[in-house]
């Protein structure tokens, strides 16, 4: 009988996160982060790709609304220089529109296709997928781009980030149209709660298909060198919906 091969762990570059998941994400897998804007998502995404390209992992982030530069100099902030790793091969910035990159895994002899599978990323980030909603009201048709979208990163042997922005700063969030946390691997909520007066930051795994997570909630910062993951929220219910409350 052939044993079962265990599939690799991936570095997200944030150790605190990648404790949370059990030592990381699970090559090949398409992951959910679903945030408020400005809460972090694109920091989470950049610093993952950093990561990859410190272990010669090469990094695709596509962008469908931020230009390059900005994004180039919210990296340099934090103390990171894509432009050097653009130099050396390891990362690549891509501004183009939903249609078109779909319209790229759909067809492999599209020359964005061609153009990734000469770069042959390990790693992708989508900044950010609610770009696709536009595409369609239909929510049969949706759910079929996101099944397009996901099976050719997985095709293509990608562990993606698929960055979606909450609808609301607070609270408990609508459901998905089309289905998606269905179709991804894992779900990582980062969000902003207010905890006795004070506005901070929490992040949590939803879910992760074929590994066990760390089920807390936990406060982050974000910094010179990206996200610090920190302890959990204790003597707190209700972080997560909007209206916490102390608990003997």
């Amino acid at each position: 009988m052939t044993p079962i091969k265990r599939r690799q762990r991936v570095t997200t570059g944030i150790p605190g996160l990648d404790s949370m998941l059990g030592g990381g994400l699970l090559e090949g897998s398409a992951v959910l982060v679903s945030g408020a804007p400005g809460v972090g998502k694109t920091t989470l995404g950049l610093q993952y790709l950093v990561a990859g390209a410190a272990q010669d992992q090469p990094g695709l982030l596509v962008t469908f609304e931020e230009f390059p530069a900005t994004l180039v100099r919210d990296a340099k902030s934090l103390g990171w220089d894509v432009r050097a790793l653009e130099a050396e091969g390891k990362l690549r910035l891509l501004f183009t529109s939903p249609e078109v990159f779909l319209k790229s895994l759909q067809s492999p002899d599209s020359p964005l296709s061609q153009t990734l599978r000469a770069m042959a990323p390990q790693r992708a980030v989508l900044d950010s997928i609610a770009h696709f909603h536009r595409l369609t009201s239909d929510p049969v048709e949706l759910r079929h781009i996101y099944n397009t979208l996901v099976n050719g990163l997985k095709r293509e042997g990608i562990t993606s980030l698929l960055l979606d922005e909450a609808a609301r700063l607070l609270g408990p969030q609508p459901q998905y149209p089309g289905s998606l946390p269905f179709l991804v691997d894992a779900i990582l909520l980062m969000r902003y709660v207010e905890v006795d007066s004070t506005m901070e930051r929490a992040i949590a795994i939803l879910k992760m298909r074929g590994s066990t997570h760390d089920k807390e909630i936990r406060r982050f910062s974000i910094g010179k060198g990206g996200i610090q993951v920190g302890e959990p929220f204790s003597g707190q219910e209700g972080i997560l919906s909007g209206s916490p409350h102390r608990v003997a």
